[in-house]
C-alpha cells in the first residue's frame, strides 16, 4: 500500500497525529472489551480469551485472524481514521495488533507523553481558540440543560397527580407484603456484587481520570478530541469492499470509544458534545457558503490571519464563518461524504445556538432553496422521523409516530434519543415522563398503539383497586406472584382465575409491542434518524418494544453501528426465553436493565401461568455487558415508573463510561 499523507489542515504534527491515532485504537479495543465486562475502565487481569477474539480465531493471539476484532482491518472503524489522520500506512498493522494483544494500561502513558512532549508554537494560538470556541459552546449547551422551576413544578404536579390515582393499591399491598422484597433479593443476590456509588465490585473506585499522569494541556486535549471526531466522520472506509460497516454518518461504536477516550483525558463529557455540534456546523456553514458563492472557499490560512486580527481569540460569541476560521477548515470538506447521512433533512443540523451563535450559518440555510440544494449536495433523502409517522395500519400497528420532546432540535445535534413509554393512561403520557430530562440529545418519544395501551393500564388499574385484589392482598397474594416468578413456579388456580379478564387486553398489548419493535428497527435501518449514535429508553411494554427492536436488528446486522446506549425499566420481558446476548451485541455502550423485586402488578399482567422463565422486570439478568439495577426503593409499583423515570436516569448517570447508579444498589 502506498505510504498515505494528510491532504487535511491540522494542528499536530506527524508524530503528534501518529499519537493520537494510536489512543484511539487502544480506546476502540478498549470499548469492546468493556460491553462483556463494563466495570472498571482498566482491570487488572487479562481480558479473557472470548472478550479478546471470536471463535473464528482458532487460537490465533493476532488481530489479523479474528475479523470480528473492532480493531481489524475489515471493521471500517480504525484505517479510516489512520487514513484521514495521515499515519503512514505501513504502520497500521502494526497500531492494530498493538491495541488488540496487550492490555490498554500498558501503552497509553506512552503515547499521551508524544502527545505532550512535542508542543507546537506555530499552531498553538489556533488550538487555543479552538478550546476557548467549544467552552463558549459548551456553556451555551449548558445553560439549555438547566431546568426552570415552571418545569421541575410540571413535574411535581404530574407526579402528584398520578401517585394519588394509582399508588393507593400499590401502596397497600407493599406494606401487607413486607417481607417480599428480602425473599426475592436473597434468591438474585447470592451470587452477585453490589455497586455502590460508582464502586465496582473489588470495592475501589472506577477510575474517571487517566491511567497514567501525564501532563497534557487542556488546548491539546481539544483538538486531539476534535481531530479524531472529524477522522471518524470523514468516513474513507468504501473502498474497502470487504469492510463489514454498512453506513456513511456517525457509527456508534465511534462514540463509545470518544467517550471512553475523553474519559482517560479527563475532558467533560459535555465538551466533546460541543465539539460533535461545532464539526457538524463548520462543515454546514461551508456546504451553504459553497452554495452560495459556487466557488472554492477562502484558504484557511487567510481566514485564520483575518479573525486573529479581529481578536477571535478572546470572543465568546460565534458566527458560522467564525467557526470556519477557528477551526481551520478541519472539518470539512473532507466529512461531507460522511455528514451527508447524519440527517434526512438539512434542518436538523442547522443550529440556532442564541441570539450571537450560529445565527448566521442559519438564515441563510433556512430558506426552502437553500435547504433543498445544501440537502441534497449532502445527499439527504427522507422526511426524518417526525415526518416517518406510519400511522397507517403497518403489520396490525394502528399508530406509530415520533414526537418532538425538549428544546435541542435544530441544533446540530449528532446524537439521537428515542423514549418509549409502555404504561399510559392517556396520550400524554407518551410525553410528559421525558419532559424534564437534561441531555444535549435530540429526542423523540414514540407514540404507539394508544388505544390498546391505555386500555390495559387502565384495565390493570381497575383491578388493582376492586375488592378482588383487596383480598388477594390481604391473603398474600403478592409474595405468590413475586415468589412462583424468581422460582418458576406455577400460579395457584384461585389467582388464574382472579386475573383472566386482563389476559386478553394484555396479550394484544404484547403482540403490539413486539410488532412495534420491528417497525423501530425497520426505521433506525432505513436512516430516519439520519445514521446517528441512537440511545433508546423505555418503561414497561415500552421497554419490550426497544428489545424486541434489538432482536429484529441481530437478524440483519452483524454490528453495533446504530445503537449507542440503552436502559430497560421494568421491562415484561422473560429471561430465559428470550435471546439477550443477540440483543447485548447489537448495542456499542451501556445496556442498563433497571427492576424493582416488588413489582407484583408487573408479575400479574405477564400472567406467571405462561411464564416460568423469569421476569426482566422483577430480577437481574446473567448476561455479560448487562447492568442491573435494582430501583425497588423508587418504585411502589408499576405505575411509578411514570413519573419515576426521570429520577432514575438522573442518578444512572448515562453520560459517564462506565457503570453508575447513585445512592442506590446495581447489580452486575
Amino acid at each position: 500500500m502506498a505510504t498515505t499523507t494528510n491532504t487535511m489542515a491540522s494542528f499536530l504534527t506527524a508524530t503528534q497525529r501518529y499519537a493520537a491515532g494510536a489512543l484511539f485504537a487502544l480506546a476502540l479495543h478498549q470499548a469492546q472489551i468493556n460491553r462483556s465486562r463494563p466495570l472498571g475502565l482498566f482491570p487488572d487481569d487479562e481480558p479473557p480469551s472470548d472478550d479478546r477474539t471470536s471463535s473464528s480465531s482458532g487460537g490465533s493471539d493476532s488481530v489479523a485472524d479474528d475479523p470480528d476484532l473492532w480493531v481489524h482491518e475489515i471493521s471500517g472503524l480504525l484505517r479510516p481514521v489512520f487514513r484521514f489522520l495521515g499515519i503512514e500506512s505501513v504502520a497500521w498493522s502494526g497500531l492494530e495488533e498493538t491495541a488488540g494483544s496487550s492490555p490498554a494500561k500498558h501503552h497509553v502513558g506512552a503515547f499521551l507523553r508524544l502527545l505532550a512532549e512535542e508542543e507546537n508554537g506555530e499552531n498553538s494560538d489556533q488550538e487555543l481558540a479552538l478550546s476557548r470556541a467549544v467552552d463558549a459552546m459548551a456553556r451555551s449547551m449548558e445553560k439549555t440543560l438547566e431546568v426552570s422551576e415552571s418545569k421541575k413544578e410540571k413535574r411535581r404536579e404530574y407526579e402528584n397527580e398520578w401517585r394519588e390515582k394509582c399508588s393507593t393499591a400499590e401502596v397497600q399491598s407493599n406494606m401487607d407484603a413486607a417481607g417480599i422484597k428480602s425473599e426475592v433479593q436473597k434468591s438474585t443476590d447470592e451470587n452477585n456484587l453490589a455497586i455502590e456509588d460508582g464502586l465496582d465490585g473489588s470495592g475501589s473506585k472506577v477510575d474517571e481520570k487517566p491511567i497514567e499522569e501525564v501532563v497534557l494541556g487542556y488546548q491539546r486535549k481539544v483538538t486531539v478530541l476534535y481531530e479524531l471526531l472529524t477522522a471518524c466522520l470523514a468516513d474513507t472506509h468504501a473502498d474497502n469492499k470487504k469492510c463489514t460497516r454498512k453506513r456513511k454518518g456517525y457509527d456508534a461504536r465511534h462514540r463509545v470509544t470518544l467517550r471512553l477516550l475523553a474519559t482517560w483525558l479527563d475532558v467533560q463529557w459535555i465538551k466533546m458534545e460541543a465539539i460533535e455540534t461545532m464539526v457538524a456546523c463548520s462543515a454546514m456553514a461551508l456546504a451553504e457558503k459553497k452554495e452560495e458563492s459556487n466557488e472554492e472557499p477562502q484558504s484557511s490560512k487567510s481566514k485564520w490571519a483575518k479573525w486573529k486580527r479581529g481578536g477571535i481569540i478572546g470572543a465568546a460569541a460565534l458566527t458560522g464563518g467564525t467557526l470556519m476560521a477557528i477551526t481551520g477548515g478541519l472539518a470539512a470538506p473532507a466529512i461531507a461524504a460522511g455528514l451527508s447521512a447524519l440527517a434526512p433533512t438539512l434542518g436538523t443540523l442547522i443550529p440556532v445556538i442564541g441570539a450571537s451563535g450560529f445565527a448566521a450559518a442559519a438564515s441563510a440555510a433556512g430558506t426552502v432553496a437553500g435547504s433543498v440544494a445544501v440537502a441534497a449536495s449532502f445527499g439527504a433523502a427522507g422526511a426524518g422521523l417526525t415526518g416517518s409517522k406510519m400511522a397507517r395500519r403497518t403489520g396490525s400497528v394502528d399508530e406509530f409516530e415520533f414526537r418532538v420532546v425538549g428544546e435541542n432540535h435544530n441544533q446540530g445535534r449528532l446524537a439521537v434519543e428515542i423514549m418509549v413509554s409502555g404504561f399510559v393512561f392517556n396520550e400524554e403520557d407518551f410525553v410528559r415522563p421525558w419532559e424534564v430530562q437534561s441531555d444535549n440529545l435530540e429526542r423523540y418519544a414514540l407514540q404507539w398503539e394508544s388505544k390498546n395501551l391505555i386500555a390495559v393500564s387502565t384495565a390493570i388499574q381497575d383491578w388493582l383497586t376492586s375488592r378482588i385484589s383487596m383480598e388477594l392482598m390481604k391473603q398474600g397474594a403478592m409474595l405468590t406472584v413475586l415468589s412462583t416468578l424468581v422460582a418458576a413456579l406455577a400460579w395457584p388456580a384461585t389467582l388464574l382465575a382472579a386475573t383472566d379478564f386482563i389476559d386478553s387486553t394484555w396479550t394484544i398489548a404484547v403482540d403490539r409491542s413486539d410488532k412495534a419493535g420491528r417497525l423501530l428497527a425497520e426505521v433506525l435501518l432505513k436512516g430516519f434518524h439520519g445514521n446517528r449514535p441512537v440511545t433508546l429508553v423505555g418503561y414497561s411494554l415500552g421497554a419490550r418494544v426497544i428489545f424486541k427492536c434489538l432482536q429484529f436488528l441481530a437478524e440483519t446486522e452483524k454490528n453495533a453501528e446504530l445503537v449507542e446506549r440503552v436502559v430497560l425499566l421494568g421491562a415484561p420481558i422473560p429471561i430465559k426465553d428470550e435471546n439477550w446476548g443477540a440483543a447485548r451485541k447489537m448495542v456499542a455502550g451501556r445496556f442498563v436493565n433497571a427492576y424493582s423485586t416488588n413489582d407484583w402488578t408487573l408479575g400479574v399482567a405477564f400472567r406467571a401461568s405462561l411464564l416460568t422463565q423469569g421476569l426482566a422486570g422483577i430480577q437481574p439478568i446473567d448476561v455479560p455487558g448487562i447492568e442491573n439495577v435494582d430501583v425497588t426503593d423508587l418504585i411502589e409499583g408499576h405505575s411509578s415508573y411514570l413519573w419515576a423515570t426521570q429520577q432514575i436516569l438522573e442518578l444512572l448517570e448515562l453520560d459517564t463510561y462506565y457503570p453508575v447508579f447513585r445512592g442506590t444498589k446495581c447489580i452486575q
